[in-house]
């Protein structure tokens, strides 16, 4: 099958100049390629179904994937790495979420309690797809670096599959690194791009305050957790405020606060749950510390022994300027400049940010949205659901930047 066949560009786009754009029954394949995967969603670190599959997939073409130590996710070159100049990585995230699928497509998701229900099973065939695109061209002679393909367990698990992946020794060899992540607010066939700061840093925080409790008679004779517990909720967020610049967005927002059982008695116990979220690398290290001093500060003014189990989850992904023109490039050389568009930081969390903690790259936000499509769809919902003309696009991206990485002559002005 000849999988570089080329495909006629759409309305304003450029004419493509390079090679590796997909043939239809490639298309069609990697497009019945994710439907699998959207049926039989597994989660974090039990991807063994869906590591299997892509595993089969690369064999067939004649490459040679190795999975990770833990059983599931794996990483596949493409060329052979001389020791000398670092390869390119394109990395893909495998797991689903703990949601049901509410749609009612031919595809829905198989298991109750389980969906592809941000866009994993989207980025997982892309890089299968490019990295098979680019199988074709290595056997013509026509892929000049090699490139490692990354299939990441986990991503869903704080703080993270990526940092086992790293781990693992999976960036050995690896100069710069790129990925996407499917955005429904970004039109199919157009990508998100932003320098710097994309996603948010997000970490776990659990407080217990402990005191020896009373009648509601007497507060003054013991101490009221109830009371410590609600200045906590109100007063660590204010007292961050005038700690960190503004502008770094730290912020404290609580999911669950609980304690006592009658309306009478001053319990001995109150537990606090929430999340750390900010918006710059710096102010993420210094986070800890920061709210454990505030908690610390105001529990004591209570008179409550607090204890603080502070969870590290993600750094914010970083995207580097010089790999996020990469993107840009790869993106205009396929499809024309008209095919990117700047987007905003996000403040949920993306583990990919560990492997920026040790090489340059850059994640864009793949379009997944129809245009025209006025319904508003969201990550993490169980209607959650893709335009699978975004599977081309991605694999045209990923092969255009491997090829413009090697050589940076080839992009096209």
């Amino acid at each position: 099958m000849n999988q570089l066949k080329s495909r006629e560009p759409g309305p304003g786009a450029a004419p493509a100049a390079l090679p590796g754009t997909l043939s239809e029954p490639l298309r069609a394949e990697l497009i019945a390629f994710r439907r699998d995967l959207h049926m039989y969603p597994e989660l974090g670190n039990q991807e063994f179904r869906t590591t299997a599959a892509v595993k089969a997939r690369l064999e067939a073409a004649g490459l040679r994937p190795k999975v990770l130590p833990g059983g599931t996710g794996l990483i596949c070159d493409i060329g052979t790495w001389d020791g000398r100049r670092p390869m390119l990585a394109i990395r893909a995230d495998l797991d689903a979420l703990p949601i049901p699928d509410t749609k009612t497509v031919a595809y829905r998701s198989t298991e109750p309690h389980r969906a592809h229900a941000c866009g994993h099973d989207v980025h997982t065939t892309t890089v299968l797809g490019a990295g098979l695109v680019m199988a074709e061209l290595a056997r013509q002679g026509r892929l000049p670096a090699p490139v490692r393909l990354l299939f990441q367990p986990a991503e869903e698990v704080l703080p993270g599959g990526a940092a086992d992946a790293v781990a693992a020794g999976v960036l050995d060899g690896v100069g710069r690194i790129i990925a996407v992540h499917c955005d429904p607010r970004v039109d199919v066939g157009k990508i998100g791009l932003r320098a710097g700061p994309i996603t948010s840093a997000c970490d776990r925080l659990e407080i217990t305050l402990d005191g020896p409790g009373g009648h509601t008679a007497r507060p003054h004779l013991t101490t009221d957790l109830v009371t410590a517990a609600a200045r906590i909720a109100t007063d660590v967020p204010a007292v961050l405020a005038r700690r960190v610049d503004a502008r770094s967005g730290l912020s404290v927002t609580w999911g669950r606060i609980e304690s006592g059982h009658a309306p009478n008695v001053i319990p001995q116990r109150a537990e606090l749950s929430g999340t750390v979220r900010c918006l710059d690398l710096p102010t993420w290290h210094e986070a800890p510390d920061l709210v454990h001093a505030a908690i610390d500060e105001i529990a004591t003014l209570h008179r409550a022994k607090s204890t603080v189990d502070y969870v590290r989850g993600v750094p914010p992904v970083v995207n580097d300027p010089v790999v996020t023109e990469l993107l840009r490039d790869a993106m205009t050389a396929r499809r024309g400049p008209y095919a990117v568009e700047g987007t905003e930081q996000s403040l949920g969390g993306e583990d990919f940010s560990w492997y920026l903690e040790h090489v340059p790259g850059a994640m864009a936000r793949l379009g997944v949205r129809t245009p025209g499509d006025t319904r508003v769809r969201d990550l993490h919902a169980g209607d959650f659901d893709v335009d699978e003309r975004a599977i081309a696009a991605g694999v045209e991206l990923f092969t255009a930047a491997a090829l413009i990485d090697a050589d940076p002559a080839s992009v096209k002005s």
